[in-house]
């Protein structure tokens, strides 16, 4: 007699549209007016997080469109030019979804460097973008200030990646 096995199934629900919803609750509540000691709280670009880890769990043909959506919500939240964070967040989902296999299989040190690569390569467009656009580039300062506290998301990109990476047997 052949046993049954348990197959974990996860859904686009638990690895796309929970994580979206938390991203798009953490930015609201990071964009509040609040002051600790004269500094305000910082605004990471946390969809960034998503759009690393997302073709690394599984390529879909939702998660781009959630993507675009979450960038379409950074511009309206943040006041900023329309489809500026769509295009940097598909960049980097693009990016990722080419060098997959070269990602696949790292982890730690190699992949917080394409992490970070990649985040520092949709800001660098994103500032271009908005320096030609408004014809004076944006403060330095401010951007820094936006890049770092993206870059130590980096946890979450290893807590979602070791999270659904293979969490569906199906597909082994």
């Amino acid at each position: 007699m052949k046993r049954s096995t348990a197959v974990r199934v996860v859904g686009p629900l638990q690895w796309i549209v929970y994580p979206a919803l938390a991203v798009v609750a953490a930015t609201i509540i990071l964009g509040m007016p609040v002051q600790l000691f004269g500094l305000r709280l910082p605004e990471p670009v946390i969809p960034m997080v998503l759009a690393f880890c997302w073709p690394l769990i599984r390529p879909s043909m939702i998660a781009p469109a959630v993507l675009f959506g979450l960038g379409v919500f950074l511009d309206l939240f943040w006041e900023g030019p329309l489809g500026l964070w769509s295009l940097a967040l598909m960049s980097v989902y693009c990016t990722v979804l080419f060098a997959r296999n070269l990602i696949a299989g790292h982890e730690g040190l190699i992949r917080f460097a394409w992490y970070a690569a990649c985040t520092l390569g949709a800001f660098l467009m994103a500032y271009l973008i908005v320096a030609m656009r408004s014809g004076n580039p944006p403060a330095i300062l401010s951007l820094v200030l936006q890049v770092l506290p993206t870059l130590l998301l980096y946890p979450a990109v290893d807590w979602l990646l070791e999270r659904f990476d293979d969490s569906d047997t199906r597909f082994r």
